[in-house]
């Protein structure tokens, strides 16, 4: 949404994202990413899942696979009060990711957002799309599309039928 202030400045697109912690760090996915958050549930085991899946929950008359982004990331993933699970569309399926605690929803002018450090470039960089530096945080931007390889996607669709 381009538009101008009352002094005829010119703003840039306002962007909208839902930032999480994952252990101390701020993460944060595009708000069209995100259908719903929701409280932790004990997902149901599925048998002969692949490690990342941690089972399945019921979620809009159906069920959905739970993936815990921490693992996901080789991060600390103990359960705590605040331990939520972000439901985000990939491709043509939901997706329950889980995640230590969701921190807000943040408005952010696209030219805050800056691309990933080279040093991040590579394998990490798949994960991520953006970098926003607010006060006294960094928030890493990620691309859900991203969070799993299209052969473990397919690897849930086998597993979800």
């Amino acid at each position: 949404m381009a538009g101008t202030h009352d002094k005829g400045v010119t703003t840039a697109d306002e962007v909208q994202f839902v930032v999480f912690r994952l252990g101390t760090q701020p993460f944060a996915l595009g708000i069209s990413q995100v259908e719903r958050i929701l409280r932790y549930e004990a997902p149901a085991a599925v048998p002969e899942a692949p490690d990342y899946l941690e089972g399945v929950i019921p979620y809009a008359g159906g069920v959905v696979p739970v993936v815990d982004l921490r693992k996901r990331l080789s991060l600390d993933a103990s359960l705590r009060d605040e331990t939520r699970m972000v439901v985000v569309q990939l491709d043509d399926q939901n997706v329950a990711i889980v995640v230590d605690q969701v921190l807000e929803v943040l408005r952010v002018d696209s030219r805050e957002i800056t691309s990933p450090p080279r040093m991040v470039r590579g394998l990490a960089a798949r994960y991520i799309s953006g970098i926003i530096s607010r006060a006294g945080a960094t928030i890493v931007v990620l691309n859900a599309g991203q969070l799993l390889t299209s052969s473990e996607r397919l690897a849930l669709t086998e597993v979800m039928r």
